[in-house]
């Protein structure tokens, strides 16, 4: 009897090792185990050797805990069968046994070390690199067969060829690999910064183009008719390098002007109009990116589902997503973000909502609908409110301060009660 409890226990330990070993790897950061691979930490060389082939090692786990298994269930009846000897009726002995077995190695051998493995990947393939890299070479010549088998049943029948195995770092390796390591830093101007160019990286595919384009109602277009003298005026009063230019109404956009061109000395508008990209409002940054890459344009017009204008983007504005507000000599504009008090802040109707929910911590409801507090407001009210207008939107109190003939300029908000 002693023998049997030391071969069931030997086996659950088994079986527990090789599945947090198998969970370990599927949860492990591989852009980390590389980068401590190549400052020459032993156990992680052993590591990336078996990163770099995740189909073999996978299959040395499952053979390691299929043998372990298979040895558990030779052993455990001798185990069950004095403890049940009372039981007469065959088939509920076996029901019993298999429940038992079962519950055993469910929670000691697949819940427990997988739960354990999973939260700490890294460390687990560190301490564990060695005995792993033995089970490897121990059970090679297995794996290789069962392989070849399966690589030929699967050409052979769904003609699919397998290719090698290759290390593949993602942007979610990236990603964790920077929120593990500044997890526990202090904070620092310099490095966060870079920290949000790299994170802003990352999420670069999943911006859509309204949430980077300036609005309609901020365009500052021209009809085709203007004269050059006006469009020079312009030009000069509000120091932008280009303006769209519009036949009959802002839906109706058919392209844009370059201030470089007046030193042509065109005869009208319409001589000296250059092309604009139209692009839909689900557009990704990246898409974005591309398409001005590929049409050497720097300016795009936003289109919503009716084909109506939405709003305008430039490459600059796309750039800023990954490296934030970048400023040239006509950015004078300076959005106001100020805290009367504990509870009571005053804001420029423009601010970004999530700019506001991570500053002042005023947990603004986020929409695909909204992204500034004045379109938060807007589309809560159904309206534009008036100047002096006061108003509660869940925990906060709102109050208007300035207000244009088309939007919202500015706005008190003050916290009333936690949310």
């Amino acid at each position: 009897m002693g023998t049997t409890l030391l071969v069931i226990l030997a086996t659950l330990v088994l079986s527990a090792f090789f599945s947090g070993m198998e969970i370990a790897f599927l949860s492990a950061n591989r852009l980390h185990i590389e980068l401590e691979s190549k400052k020459g930490n032993f156990p992680f060389n052993l590591v990336s050797f078996l990163v770099k082939r995740p189909s073999r090692y996978i299959a040395t786990m499952l053979v390691g805990n299929n043998i372990a298994l298979v040895l558990y269930g030779l052993y455990m009846p001798e185990v069950l069968d004095p403890i049940l000897g009372q039981i007469n009726i065959a088939w509920l002995l076996l029901l019993i046994q298999t429940v038992i077995s079962t519950i055993i190695i469910l929670f000691l051998a697949e819940y427990l070390p997988k739960a354990y493995f999973n939260a700490n990947a890294n460390v687990m393939l560190k301490w564990f690199a060695l005995p792993t890299i033995l089970f490897y070479g121990l059970f090679y010549v297995v794996v290789s067969f069962m392989m070849f088998i399966s690589n030929s049943m699967l050409k052979l029948i769904f003609h699919k060829d397998i290719d090698e195995d290759q290390p593949v770092f993602s942007k979610i390796d990236l990603d964790h690999f920077i929120q593990e390591n500044t997890a526990n830093k202090d904070e620092q101007e310099e490095v966060d910064h870079e920290i949000e160019i790299f994170q802003n990286a990352l999420d670069f595919s999943e911006q859509k183009a309204r949430e980077m384009m300036i609005p309609r109602t901020e365009i500052m277009a021209i009809p085709v008719d203007t004269s050059i003298e006006t469009l020079t005026s312009l030009f000069i009063e509000n120091g932008y390098s280009k303006l769209l230019v519009y036949e009959e109404n802002m839906d109706n956009l058919i392209g844009y002007v370059h201030a470089y061109e007046l030193f042509k000395k065109p005869s009208d508008v319409r001589s000296i109009l250059r092309p604009v990209s139209f692009i839909p409002e689900s557009m990704t940054a990246d898409q974005l990116l591309n398409q001005f890459t590929k049409e050497k344009r720097n300016i795009a017009v936003v289109v919503d589902e009716f084909g109506g204008t939405s709003g305008m983007i430039t490459l600059e504005d796309v750039v800023e997503e990954i490296f934030g507000e970048i400023d040239d000599e006509h950015d004078t504009e300076a959005l106001i973000e100020r805290a009367i008090d504990e509870n009571t802040f005053l804001f420029s109707a423009r601010q970004e909502i999530d700019h506001l929910n991570d500053e002042y911590d005023l947990n603004l409801p986020e929409s695909e609908n909204y992204s500034t507090l004045g379109g938060y407001i807007t589309q809560q009210l159904e309206s534009i409110p008036e100047k002096g207008e006061k108003f509660t939107l869940g925990h906060l109190r709102f109050e208007i301060i300035n207000v244009s003939s088309n939007r919202i300029e500015d706005v008190k908000v003050k916290i009333i009660s936690d949310e």
